[in-house]
Parts: structure tokens; sequence; C-alpha cells
């Protein structure tokens, strides 16, 4: 089993709001990131939220009401950077009995399901792999079990996995043909 951990906990203070509340003309990120994760294989998403949760929650029990599979996970101390977030959705996920997850954040609106799949392709327990755009490492990152333990041991501050990725072999999966995987860090009608 993969699940998927959605980060969307941050204020989005350069964006002006929430980047779990922003939607565009393809509709709210959120649920985009929700819908790329299940679509591209996560038998389960646990969605990590901070800054915002009562829209948020309220957004994906509209669209995912009957759905047993999206959970949701308040990371209260949210404002102390990715890490936090990372730590509260790893530590959700840690209860399931899923091999491998699958990391995402909210402001990928072009990151699709497509991507997810070609990531999470034969994941299991020991898998450490990341999308990369022409040469650049970014998300989604496949976390296998094997490494929960020691990526919660190393966060830290405002760099999620980073340093933990950094030190190890980490196979990349070019995906530069299917999305930008650039995070999108102001409103949608500036672009």
């Amino acid at each position: 089993m993969i699940a998927g951990v959605l980060l969307a906990a941050g204020a989005g203070t350069r964006m002006g709001q929430p980047k779990a509340l922003v939607r565009d003309e393809s509709g709210p990120w959120l649920l985009r990131a929700v819908d790329a994760l299940l679509e591209g294989g996560c038998d389960e998403v646990y969605v990590v939220l901070g800054a915002a949760v009562v829209g948020p929650r309220e957004l994906i029990r509209e669209e995912h009401l009957s759905d047993a599979e999206v959970h949701l996970v308040v990371c209260e101390d949210w404002a102390e950077g990715q890490s936090a977030s990372l730590r509260a959705g790893l530590e959700a996920v840690t209860a399931s009995t899923a091999e491998a997850c699958v990391l995402t954040l909210v402001d990928l609106p072009d990151v699709g399901p497509e991507v997810v799949a070609r990531v999470a392709a034969g994941a299991g327990p020991d898998t450490l792999a990341r999308a990369t755009y022409a040469g650049r490492p970014g998300h989604p990152v496949v976390l296998g079990r094997q490494h929960w333990a020691a990526v919660l041991e190393s966060l830290s501050g405002d760099s999620g996995a980073k340093g933990y990725l950094a030190a190890r072999e980490v196979t990349g999966v070019d995906c530069a043909d299917l999305a930008t995987g650039l995070d999108v860090d102001t409103p949608p009608e500036e672009h």
C-alpha cells in the first residue's frame, strides 16, 4: 500500500492567503492535489492543514465525503515551518499499513496524477525517489517506510526532508515532459 502525504499547512504570506484555500480557473489547488495523489496510485491520502483548517476541511468533506481514504491531519505548530508539517504527516501515516508514502505540496498546481504514478511506480519499504524537472530535483518525493523514523529525527526548521535526501542516494525520476514542478508563491492572476 502507498499513502500520499499532502503538505498544505502554510500561511502563504506571499500568496496573500493560505495555499490550501487558493483556486484558479481549474479549481481549488487542494482538491487537485488530493485527486492527483489518489488517481496517481495512492491508496489513501493524509492532508496536513495548519494556518487554515475550517475552509479546507469543508472543501474536502464536500468533495470526498464518502472517501475513507482521505484523512485530515491538523498541524498545530505549522508556523514552525515545513518540518513541522512533514512531521505531522509522517507521524499520521506511520499508524497505517503503507509501505511507502508520496510527499507533495499543495502549491504545485501542474503536478498531476501522471507525475505521481511515474515517481511512485514500484515503490516499496526501502524506496527513496523524487521527481526531477530538467535535472532539478522537486516533488513528489517517495519515502519508503524504512526511512520514516530517520527522516523524522532529521527534521528541523523550514527545510523538510531536504537534508536527509541530500545525504543519500535518491532515484531521480524525470517528469519534465509531464509538468514544470514549479511551486507557485503568488496569486494565480499574477501569472
